[in-house]
């Protein structure tokens, strides 16, 4: 995967990422991709417009790129870190790598994953981190709703 690969990946995300915020809820999109880069499923986080606690990004990426035998060939792309609760989706079915937006604003489980073999790929992308950033200050109340106070459990 190449600059001009990654770069295409994480606008498919971003893409996710600006419509969710357009539509009232959290500005952070995924989308997951198959071996040789094909798109296999996108998603943003729908908890708000959809009344779903459990409709994260990756979640609903993962599940819109349907079953397949395995997923360590797969690529999760997402806008910023992945909570534990998505991290632990890309343990339990063997995700091979990640590609994160942006850490800045939260950091996530991205560090536990590469503990346990999971290939991880940080942009520090100022538009991802932009984005997120101006949505916690506009609504911080619904960011701690989402993400919840205890951010930092180990």
């Amino acid at each position: 995967m190449d600059d001009t690969d990654t770069t295409r990946m994480l606008a498919t995300a971003l893409e996710q990422a600006r419509t969710g915020r357009a539509e009232g809820g959290v500005p952070v999109g995924a989308a997951l991709f198959g071996p040789g880069g094909e798109l296999l499923g996108r998603g943003r986080n729908r908890r708000v417009q959809d009344g779903d606690p459990a409709m994260h990004a990756e979640t609903a990426a993962f599940r819109a790129a349907g079953r397949r035998p395995h997923y360590r060939d797969t690529v999760m792309v997402t806008t910023l870190s992945p909570c534990w609760y998505c991290s632990g989706l890309v343990r339990q079915f063997g995700i091979g790598h990640v590609v994160i937006g942006e850490a800045r604003t939260f950091s996530g489980g991205h560090d536990w994953l590469a503990e346990h073999g999971v290939r991880i790929t940080l942009l520090d992308d100022p538009e991802c981190a932009e984005l997120m950033a101006g949505f916690i200050a506009e609504r911080p109340e619904l960011w701690f709703e989402d993400i919840g106070a205890d951010t930092h459990l180990s």
